[in-house]
């Protein structure tokens, strides 16, 4: 069912319903969402994924989650976007293809702006904006490797406690978080917001699948619109830092990337993390740490252009 974005309201359809829909946005895209509406009255739960268009562990999540859930079960609703950027996840890019914009650098968008900007303009005004709590699927997609992990805000006690029973062993806090992306928008709105990392690498992994699909239940638990309360969760490690992936160690040349440290590995200030080498093996660049930590982030695809993000490093709070 097609449904004009502008006109979306969750409560015009039926309680106790299961609703696929695409969200039309004129000259732009169509893009697809779950609505879940249960029986009773009660909180909403927003999830998306795909926002970055190589990243396919919280589509599969979402999809299985939605095809499992009984609406009849539930009191309040769940809005689901599967897929946010529908010309990148057909083109299994990170960022659009048709302007190349990075969506998760652009919110809340412009309804008048860029191709990427009017989808980002959609998915913060007429479905973030109907969020109790907003959760962001993402994964290390094709070109980074990412901890398995939840990520929360350590200002918000709703968004602390919610990484608690989400079920995911690595939680990640965030003191701040850059603007233009989907949880700062939902931040400036007052919705307490989680977002996931996992492996990625154009994969998706059981192990990761899970996390997110557990997780999700354990929110709807949480959040009261599933009944029961989410068992409990064993947290092997806390990392704190900013998490910005793209204020990391960063590329100045054109080369084959040698990884010398791995994730999740402790790292003193001016350890060498990797090189960069020619296709004959030239000692192009040295990577080194600029402070103690650990590694949250590597680049995983071997490739590296001027300006890639290589590594990132987080501090450990347990």
């Amino acid at each position: 069912m097609i449904v004009e974005a502008v006109n979306f309201r969750p409560e015009s359809f039926p309680p106790a319903s299961c609703n696929r829909l695409s969200l039309h946005i004129p000259d732009t895209a169509d893009v697809p969402l779950l609505l879940l509406n249960g029986s009773r009255p009660g909180k909403t739960l927003v999830v998306t994924a795909g926002v970055h268009g190589d990243e396919y562990e919280g589509v599969r999540a979402i999809l299985e989650v939605v095809q499992e859930l009984s609406p009849q079960t539930m009191s309040g609703r769940l809005i689901a976007v599967p897929v946010a950027n529908p010309p990148a996840f057909w083109q299994g890019m990170r960022t659009s293809p048709v302007d190349g914009q990075n969506m998760a650098r652009i919110m809340p968008g412009s309804s008048t702006g860029t191709f990427s900007e009017r989808i980002a303009f959609t998915l913060a005004h007429n479905v973030i904006d109907f969020a109790d709590f907003y959760l962001d699927l993402h994964s290390g997609g094709i070109t980074y490797r990412m901890p398995s992990m939840v990520g929360y805000s350590t200002t918000d006690p709703r968004s602390t406690a919610a990484a608690a029973i989400f079920g995911a062993s690595i939680l990640w806090g965030h003191e701040q978080i850059a603007p233009g992306r989907t949880i700062s928008y939902a931040a400036s709105k007052g919705i307490p917001w989680l977002y996931t990392e996992a492996r990625g690498a154009g994969r998706i992994h059981p192990q990761d699948l899970e996390m997110m699909k557990s997780g999700i239940y354990n929110l709807l638990r949480h959040l009261g619109i599933l009944p029961g309360a989410p068992p409990s969760a064993a947290i092997q490690w806390r990392l704190q830092g900013e998490g910005d992936t793209d204020a990391g160690v960063t590329a100045t040349k054109t080369g084959f990337l040698l990884h010398k440290v791995h994730l999740l590995q402790t790292v003193q200030k001016g350890q060498l993390l990797g090189t960069l080498v020619s296709p004959t093996g030239e000692l192009l660049e040295e990577y080194r740490a600029e402070k103690a930590g650990i590694v949250g982030m590597v680049h995983e695809f071997p490739i590296v252009q001027p300006g890639d993000s290589l590594f990132l490093l987080a501090d450990r709070d347990l």
